[in-house]
């Protein structure tokens, strides 16, 4: 079934404008969510707001926005008010700058849409397509909706151009927080660790390789009980990180690993237990028969 598109936009830079339609490039379906049920009856809960001075249950009409600026202390708006604060909404993306791909760290990328061209935009969607691709650039933009405005990055996969929305730089924590030292890498270690990374290396990234686990136990799970059955607990020990005292030795065995296992993949699953080991028998060999004598005439 084709994915449905979800708006229109026009993508902009110098005169050139191109007219292309929106579409979701990831879905929420893929998540298992579960809801809130009365345990005496299985009904459905609904959520309910309670004022936490006089412990009134308060509908609606009886709500309004504030924001905190000390502790426990509001300044209040009407939803008009915040309207008018709001972005205006946009039918358009206007492309800022044309920047290497590379320089985009991935920290700040945020959602993605997929952009096809509309009615009479193939050749220049095409164009610029091909144009991001040979310049190895992206495009930055602008697209206010939902009331907020969203810096966004324009680049092609394939033939697809995608946009992605992207985190301003207020909202993306600097990765000095971290507080990482700097000790001394030996030139050995650091030999050890390219070997064990050559070892793990692939050409490209293959997400298909990898899946949801933990969804198709869940989902096998409620199977189970949509079909009546119950399902057994067994809770799970927490893995813990392995104490490496020797980094050398750490990695020395980590490369012993990778270059055993194929070799132990070839042997059988199970190998019968030998007994004491016996020293061969002696085979006697049967002495050799003399000659036969001619008698004398």
């Amino acid at each position: 079934m084709a994915a449905r598109s979800i708006g229109s936009l026009t993508v902009s830079f110098g005169l050139v404008a191109i007219p292309v339609k929106l579409f979701t490039a990831t879905q929420s379906a893929g998540h298992i969510s579960f809801n809130l049920l009365h345990k005496d009856c299985g009904s459905r809960l609904r959520q309910q707001y309670i004022c936490i001075k006089d412990g009134s249950i308060v509908d609606r009409e009886g709500m309004e926005k504030g924001y905190e600026f000390a502790k426990d202390q509001y300044v209040r708006f009407t939803n008009e008010e915040i309207k008018a604060l709001e972005e205006v909404g946009s039918h358009s993306v206007e492309i800022a700058e044309f920047v290497p791909i590379e320089s985009v760290d991935p920290v700040y990328y945020d959602k993605t849409y997929y952009l096809s061209p509309d009615k009479g935009a193939n050749k220049p969607y095409a164009l610029l397509n091909q144009a991001l691709k040979d310049s190895k650039r992206c495009a930055i933009g602008r697209w206010a909706v939902r009331g907020r405005s969203n810096l966004v990055v324009l680049r092609p996969i394939g033939d697809v151009l995608t946009m992605q929305q992207l985190h301003f730089s207020t909202e993306v924590r600097p990765a000095t927080e971290g507080d990482v030292p700097k000790p001394e890498v030996k030139a050995a270690e650091l030999k050890l660790a390219q070997q064990l990374i050559s070892q793990q290396a692939s050409d490209k990234f293959d997400p298909s390789a990898y899946k949801d686990e933990v969804k198709a136990r869940v989902e096998a799970e409620i199977q189970k009980k949509v079909e009546g059955h119950e399902i057994s607990v067994t809770a799970e020990e927490p893995k813990t990180g392995a104490k490496v005292i020797d980094l050398m030795e750490a990695l020395r065995a980590s490369l012993e690993k990778k270059e055993a296992r194929p070799a132990a993949a070839a042997k059988p699953a199970a190998t019968a237990k030998l007994g004491p080991r016996k020293s061969p028998k002696r085979v006697e060999q049967p002495a050799a028969k003399p000659a036969r004598k001619t008698a004398r005439r």
